[in-house]
């Protein structure tokens, strides 16, 4: 008789009035729970074995989630072009939100795309556990595999998105710098935060089933407060006279404003821009690591949860 069947005829027989419980049983014969949490270097090294996993699922996504619309994949590029173009004529030219601002277009552009890549990244991490209870039920793998591949369909979508805005701020004249070979740095960062945020926002979503409902007025009332229809310090301390200290809570208390902050320095050079200041880059760095160290941490502390009730 085999050690599984030995231990299940034991159990039988605890049942029947047997005196060791079940739990010592278990432990005696090397058995564990088929849906028990492994330990988090364990649960990182499944990860990485599936990483084929999550690639192709995320690119199958990206590849259908336009397929049933005439213009497809364009989509991706035409979403945040006609809403920067509806926020510029009611922000830039109806409310006067230009201000002083140097290339007003590649400004809400920029801030447009940033913000843009992160809220999608958000939403879509809060959905991918209870969008997905189905496949949970039926196979046993590290459930963070779903909000990782979540995250990076909106990365490949992101890609085309950052070469259209890049064309876009050439035609609005502003020159090729080298300060522009730090974009991808700043896009490293960036995805890191949002995979952190993601994870968080998927166990959230998985047992506050509200959470969808509300998502649409937070990352409203977040993108309102990150400065991408207006430059906070001209805004916050020029107009409304505010602490300059309250600028700098909206900047580096605020991971989108600091990512949109340290795009718009990097590509808009023209009028007098340089390469985003040191107190910029800490806040963009605490930021992800932050996020990344505690979203992996948190979502992995219910990994037994998912998928149940």
């Amino acid at each position: 008789m085999s050690q599984p069947e030995s231990a299940v005829a034991d159990a039988q027989a605890g049942g029947r009035g047997g005196q060791e419980p079940l739990a010592k049983l278990a432990a005696r014969y090397g058995l564990r729970r088929a849906i028990a949490r492994p330990r988090f270097p364990v649960y990182v090294r499944q990860l990485w074995e599936r990483r084929h996993f999550i690639l192709t699922y995320a690119t199958s996504r990206n590849v259908s989630k336009y397929s049933s619309s005439a213009l497809g994949q364009l989509w991706q590029v035409l979403t945040p072009l006609l809403n920067a173009a509806i926020y510029y004529v009611m922000f830039g030219l109806v409310l006067g939100g230009k201000g002083h601002i140097h290339n007003y277009s590649a400004f809400l552009l920029t801030g447009m795309f940033v913000f843009t890549y992160t809220q999608r990244s958000v939403t879509a991490g809060a959905k991918s556990i209870s969008g997905n209870l189905s496949l949970i039920r039926a196979l046993h793998f590290p459930r963070a595999s779903l909000p990782l591949a979540y995250i990076i369909q909106e990365l490949q979508q992101l890609a085309i998105s950052m070469s259209v805005l890049l064309v876009i701020v050439l035609i609005t004249h502003e020159p090729i710098a080298l300060s522009w070979l730090l974009v991808p740095v700043v896009l490293v960062l960036q995805t890191l935060f949002n995979v952190g945020a993601g994870l968080v926002m998927a166990r959230l979503g998985a047992s506050m089933r509200d959470l969808n409902q509300l998502l649409p007025f937070i990352t409203r009332t977040w993108l309102y407060a990150s400065g991408v229809f207006f430059s906070i310090q001209e805004r916050v301390v020029g107009t409304a006279h505010a602490p300059q200290w309250v600028a700098d809570v909206m900047y580096y208390a605020n991971p989108a404003a600091s990512y949109i902050e340290a795009m718009r320095d990097i590509l808009i050079t023209s009028g007098g821009g340089h390469n985003p200041p040191d107190s910029v880059w800490i806040s963009c760095v605490f930021w992800a690591v932050f996020a990344l160290c505690f979203g992996f941490w948190y979502f992995w502390r219910a990994e037994e949860r998912y998928g149940r009730g």
